[in-house]
Parts: structure tokens; sequence; C-alpha cells
């Protein structure tokens, strides 16, 4: 297991990421925005883990089938960044429910990394044939480039992975280095490696709100030059797992460019989050209509956080109904958020984005 020494160059970087995490979440973002900015940060992400692969679309490309009919016959490579795509949205759903990181989560997103793929891909990894060495080989040479444990020994070094990140005191940020570490090491599976581990060490990140509302990619600073990527978490050490890798002598090395990646990444998450919040009003408001912009005003000037439609149609003098189907649309944009009793929504409240901008937007209103 990866054991990390705390120095004054990993706490500075780690108090770095806080400060522009502090930053990002200060800000409130309309809700069609921060919905565009996680969509394409995750059509990033899918295409830049599928690079760091090896595979051979192109960003357009990468995207393009993303959008595509899921019933459609798709190659390998459209597959896995499809795959990878759906991963994330499955986690982001996981995290809703709050659910831990556990041996389970690591096997579903696993199988879902490899969907469409021969049963032998999906699950743990077990005895090889006779005479058959397990290992990542050289694409040009064939020389075994890395040659992970045995699978007898994989249960045993997930459950310990597993009970760390349940009980250690480590910040997150170390937490998710150390998880993306020890799955691509331990090398649980036949196939999709690598891709749970970026998948499950973001969802660490999310967990403990170090996702960033979302926006932006890690993987894509990963994929910028994947040789350096590999050689942090190889460390220079020998092929074989157990000639030093269970246990890095200079685990620093990968720790020290996790976080410098993460660094650019916070850093580019919180330049695109304050771009976003300056063009948030004009983009925002362009989604509703004029009708739906004087009730937001009316709202806004008469100071209410919370309203019932009966009480708002007698202000405005508009039917109930009229008065509904208004709020309806600023719900939709990000304006106003529905209150659910028994079912049905009985009043409406002003939105966090809309509170944070009432100044602003009863300038432009």
């Amino acid at each position: 297991m990866i054991q990390i020494t705390l120095t004054n160059e990993i706490m500075n970087r780690i108090m770095a990421i806080e400060e522009q995490k502090f930053n990002i979440n200060s800000l409130e973002l309309p809700m069609l925005a921060h919905n565009r900015l996680r969509k394409i940060s995750k059509k990033k992400s899918a295409y830049a883990s599928a690079k760091i692969e090896g595979n051979p679309l192109t960003e357009e490309q990468a995207y393009d089938v993303i959008e595509q009919d899921a019933h459609k016959h798709f190659l390998r490579p459209e597959q896995e960044i499809r795959n990878y795509y759906l991963a994330l949205n499955y986690l982001d759903e996981q995290i809703k429910n709050n659910e831990p990181f556990s041996l389970d989560l690591i096997l579903e997103i696993q199988k879902l990394v490899e969907k469409v793929a021969s049963p032998e891909k999906i699950g743990l990894r077990g005895a090889m044939p006779p005479g058959t060495l397990f290992a990542v080989y050289d694409s040009v040479s064939g020389a075994p480039e890395y040659i992970p444990p045995e699978y007898k020994d994989v249960p045993m070094l997930l459950d310990e992975l597993v009970n760390y990140v349940q009980t250690t005191d480590d910040h997150p940020i170390l937490i998710a280095a150390v998880v993306h570490y020890q799955l691509v090491t331990i090398h649980p599976f036949e196939d999709g490696n690598g891709r749970t581990a970026r998948l499950m060490s973001g969802y660490i990140l999310d967990y403990y709100g170090y996702g960033f509302q979302g926006i932006g990619s890690l993987e894509e600073y990963f994929a910028y030059d994947p040789d350096e990527y590999y050689a942090a978490l190889q460390m220079g050490l020998p092929a074989l797992y157990y000639d030093g890798r269970e246990s890095p002598p200079h685990p620093e090395i990968w720790i020290h460019y996790f976080l410098r990646m993460m660094e650019l990444y916070v850093t580019k998450v919180s330049s695109l989050s304050l771009q976003t919040d300056s063009e948030a009003f004009t983009e925002a408001l362009s989604h509703i209509n004029s009708k739906e912009k004087q009730l937001l005003k009316i709202i806004l000037e008469n100071n209410m956080s919370e309203v019932k439609p009966i009480e708002l149609s007698r202000i405005v003098e508009i039917n109930n109904k009229t008065v509904i189907k208004r709020l309806s649309g600023l719900c939709q944009n990000g304006f106003m958020v529905p209150i659910m009793v028994r079912a049905r929504i009985r009043t409406y409240i002003v939105s966090e984005f809309t509170k944070a901008h009432k100044v602003q937007l009863l300038e432009i209103l």
C-alpha cells in the first residue's frame, strides 16, 4: 500500500487547491449554464480518458458518438467513449445517494466501462492458462512492461484499499491519489483498469466535495502527456509488482504529479466558472419570455422569497393557471425552485442563483 508523508510542498499545493475551491463554490450558476458545463465536462473526460488508452477517435468524433442513438451498433473505440460517459452519469447518481466507496461500486464501474465486452473481461480476473503470464505488454517490443500481483492476492488488496478509504483521516485529495494509484497497480481486471481507476478517483473527489460542481475535466490534464502520466504511476520501479510497487519507496513522485494536475484543473475550473458567472445573466434571461421576466421582476421587487401561485395571481391580476405556467418557465431556467408536498407543488421559492444576483438581475429586468 502506498504510504504518504506530508511535506511542505504537498501542504502548499493542497492549500492552493483549497483556496480555488472556496472561490468556485461561492459562485452560483443558473441551472441551464451549470448543466451545460457539466455535460461538456463529461464529454471532455470521456474523450481524454479514452485518449490515454490510445483510442483513435478525435475530440469531435468522441462528442458526436456520445449523442448518438444508444441502439446503434458501435465500433469498439466508439463504445469505449460511450461507456465512460455512461459510468460518469452513473456515479453522479451515486453521489446524490451518498453512496460510499466500496468493492461493489468498483465492480459496477468496471462492468459499465466494459459494457458489451466478452463476459471474461468483466469482474475480477482469474487464473491464467498454464504457461501464460498476465502482464501489460509493450505494444512495440512485446516485452512485459508491468506484471501485476497474482490474481489470488487481488481480493485482499482491494479489501485493504476499501478499508483505507473508509478509515483514513488523510486529506480527500490524497485519498483520491491513493485510490488512483492502487487500482492501476493492483490491476484487478483483465481490462478497464486505468479507466476504472480514473473514475473511482474522481468519485472520491466528488464524494468529499472536490468535484467543483462537476465542471472541468481532470482526465484532460492526465491526457496532455500520457507518457508523463504513466511515468509518474510507475515511479521508475521494476516491472514486477512484488519488486517494490506494492509499497513504493518514493510515493511523492506520484503524489506531486497528481497534485500538480489538480492545481491546473482547479485553476481552469475557477477561470471557467468566473467567465460563465459573468455571462450568466444574459444567457439565463435569454431562455425566458417577456411575461416570465415581468413576473420575476415583480417577485424580486417585492422581496418575495417564497410564493404561492394563488396569492401571486391576486397581486399580478392574472389567473392562477397562467401564473403557474410562468413560474414553471422560471423553474426550468433556474430562477425559481418548486417545493413539493405529497407529490404536488404547493409553493415556489427563489433559487440561490437568483438570491445571489438579485441586484444585477433587477438592473437587467
